[in-house]
């Protein structure tokens, strides 16, 4: 029966091995694209198509395989959920308990939401840049503030 409701998840989902692996990842790191089932289609789609040209152009399936989940994620290494959920979990590990981290954080998403479209999340090396030292340094500052008025 397990196998039976598998199948049928996937049927009614329509998604390949790429689709449901990048809606998976998509939901469990917040990404506002978890929901939109046509950019989900259409990169698993081109991740399908990276797989087999590499194939055919000799590459083992590994390499195929690291290939096409780089154009699967390509962007998307960065959700504002990540994010904030990253500077809570380093700056505020404290103040604000593993247990309630996730709620803290999609409690606190929408009220620094404004901070995010300064900066480029899809850039693939962001997390390396300065820009993401200031939007961490912005965020941690936000944080500080929402607790020193509010608590957790």
């Amino acid at each position: 029966m397990h196998s039976m409701n598998k199948k049928k998840s996937q049927k009614q989902s329509g998604l390949s091995y790429y689709g449901l692996y990048l809606l998976n990842y998509l939901q469990e790191n917040r990404f506002e694209e978890a929901t939109d089932t046509a950019f989900i289609q259409e990169r698993a789609e081109q991740a399908a198509a990276t797989y087999e040209r590499a194939r055919l152009d000799g590459y083992p399936a590994e390499g195929a395989q690291e290939l096409a989940m780089a154009v699967l994620v390509q962007g998307l290494h960065h959700s504002r959920y990540s994010v904030l959920h990253e500077v809570i979990e380093k700056e505020f590990s404290d103040e604000v308990p593993e247990e309630k981290r996730d709620t803290f954080t999609e409690k606190l998403l929408p009220l620094v939401s404004n901070v995010f479209p300064i900066y480029d999340l899809t850039d693939d090396h962001f997390a390396l840049s300065s820009s993401y030292e200031q939007l961490y340094t912005e965020l941690t500052g936000a944080i500080a503030l929402y607790i020193e008025a509010y608590g957790i």
